[in-house]
């Protein structure tokens, strides 16, 4: 049977600095109907733009070519642009990371996906919006015909994903492909988003997922390749491949998977050398190098948060944050987990002092921090400092990294050669050169960005680090390392961490204990080991269950 996918020898390349980059190297790749196909690998290694090179997305000024570059038996290099706008959405549609840029927030779901039909028309004049109705049906989204009269801002994180996935399969494509499509999804709606995908394959569907989650990967996959550097490096079936990797490079990526397995121990082997020299030392997989221990002071409570209470549309509104209680120890690190919606960056916000809590207070090192004048807060404010999840949009773009770093020592008063000398010794704390002072945000990888906004946090040597979802977005391998040196600088200052989550595999390896979040409330809390291998209410043990697992 022909291969709905089949393409020999692809090479893809960009131009820079006058030369050809090229950044897709020679990659076979053979998608056959009813199959599941995954490319694994980190950021920056091909994988996306070799998946958009399938539908004519690749870019203006990418160059192309292969020996063989076929869908559906038609040969497709010679496409010109009317020839792909034939083949997106009929042979193939395509689902990307963010539904909520994806989706045109100007026009509701209804008419969103009826442009997406094109030809194959969702309504008729005898029978509007059915075939729309039972589309938005199809993936699981309750309610269809509120939901076909909404914008994308009224709906949750998995509805507009759903949606978007709706858009893609409106008609009928012979093959789906879905570009890291629950990234930054909390575990339940994950979990709905990869049960709606595993019924596509169930029922015979093709199906291309491009993901850096290896749990993700063992659970839908049929095959997997595995791509570094614009190169397939290895490939297999799921199963095999996952149980014994035969290349350097997939044995770190399952070595960088967080979870209890690993708690205590490095996720990167280290920061500066590659998986190969790992292996070459004499490093298996299966050896884990300590992290460093820590103290944590019990007695010593460097945050106390009392009784907090929020509502976001007055009081007659259902609290966001309801009755919030809990204390941190000097040296501790203490996760926060829950669904979007929980409460938990609001809780942070008001730590923080962004935000005032309507009920409750908030003390740090015994002092009152909450409902207070913010000149008051001022003088004491290098004593808390925060991570945020998206380091690029913390960045004044107009900054260089020298910069950016030393803006966290206003406050402390140092200036002139001391802050020069603290900014290269957070620096080199966080794996950076002084070759770094004078670079800018644009040229920053987003490993390196995270690692900066790291530096500019433990600058001023806080008493409390405030960490919002600082990894979600991050593949595994430079997640491996964020984490890795969280725990490392925490270690060696004593740091104590506040890290809001919601992936438990990364809670339940870098804190010691967690506090679980729903609707506003705190509805389980203790030991993280504790918690989650015996979780007492049943909210605990759905998010738990919801945790795509490494088969």
């Amino acid at each position: 049977m022909t291969p709905l996918i089949d393409v020999r020898n692809l090479k893809i390349g960009f131009p820079r600095d006058g030369e050809q980059n090229t950044v897709v190297q020679g990659i076979d790749l053979t998608i056959h109907r009813g199959e599941t196909v995954a490319l694994v690998g980190e950021s920056g290694s091909g994988k996306s733009v070799t998946a958009r090179s399938l539908i004519g997305l690749s870019g203006n000024t990418a160059s192309v070519s292969a020996d063989k570059f076929e869908v559906s038996g038609t040969d497709v290099l010679s496409f010109r642009e009317t020839d792909w706008r034939c083949l997106r959405g009929e042979e193939i549609g395509f689902v990307l990371q963010d539904a909520l840029v994806s989706l045109d927030p100007l026009r509701r779901i209804a008419q969103q996906l009826s442009d997406a039909a094109g030809r194959r028309k969702l309504f008729s004049r005898s029978r509007p919006g059915l075939d729309s109705n039972l589309l938005l049906k199809s993936v699981g989204i309750p309610d269809p015909d509120r939901r076909l009269r909404q914008y994308p801002h009224q709906l949750s994180g998995g509805l507009r994903q759903r949606a978007l996935i709706a858009t893609a399969i409106a008609r009928n494509p012979s093959l789906l492909i879905a570009d890291e499509p629950t990234t930054a999804l909390d575990a339940t709606v994950q979990k709905q988003i990869l049960d709606l995908l595993a019924e596509r394959r169930k029922a015979g569907h093709t199906l291309l997922l491009i993901s850096h989650d290896l749990a993700v990967i063992s659970r839908l996959a049929d095959r997997v390749l595995v791509m570094k550097e614009g190169r397939i490096v290895e490939e297999g079936l799921t199963a095999e491949l996952l149980r014994n990797p035969r290349h350097p490079y997939t044995r770190q990526l399952l070595d960088a998977v967080p979870s209890a397995g690993s708690k205590g121990f490095r996720l990167s082997a280290s920061v500066t050398t590659s998986a190969e020299d790992h292996v070459k030392v004499g490093v298996p997989r299966a050896t884990r190098i300590p992290l460093p221990s820590k103290t944590v002071h019990t007695g010593t409570h460097v945050l106390s948060v009392r009784n907090l209470v929020k509502h976001y549309g007055g009081p007659e509104s259902t609290p966001v944050v309801n009755d919030v209680s809990f204390d941190l120890s000097a040296g501790e690190a203490l996760g926060i987990v829950g669904e979007s919606g929980s409460g938990k960056t609001t809780v942070a916000k008001m730590v923080l002092g962004l935000v005032e809590p309507e009920e409750g207070e908030v003390f740090v090192d015994g002092q009152l921090w909450s409902n207070v004048a913010e000149n008051t807060r001022r003088p004491r404010r290098s004593i808390m400092q925060l991570i945020a999840q998206d380091a690029f949009s913390s960045f004044d773009p107009r900054y260089t990294v020298e910069k950016i770093v030393g803006e966290s020592l206003d406050v402390t008063g140092l200036f002139g050669a001391e802050r020069r000398d603290r900014v290269l010794e957070v620096l080199e704390a966080v794996r950076l050169s002084g070759d770094f002072l004078k670079r800018y945000p644009r040229e920053l990888s987003g490993g390196q960005r995270q690692r900066v906004a790291i530096a500019r946090a433990f600058a001023p040597r806080p008493r409390l680090l405030i960490a919002d979802e600082p990894v979600s977005a991050l593949d595994v391998s430079v997640q491996a390392q964020v984490l890795d040196l969280l725990a490392e600088l925490q270690a060696a200052s004593g740091t104590s961490l506040l890290f809001i989550s919601h992936d438990l595999g990364v809670v339940h390896h870098l804190t010691d204990r967690v506090l679980v979040m729903k609707d506003g409330r705190i509805v389980e809390s203790g030991d993280v080991a504790q918690v989650f291998s015996a979780p007492r209410h049943g909210y605990t043990r759905t998010l738990i269950e919801a945790v795509p697992t490494l088969a």
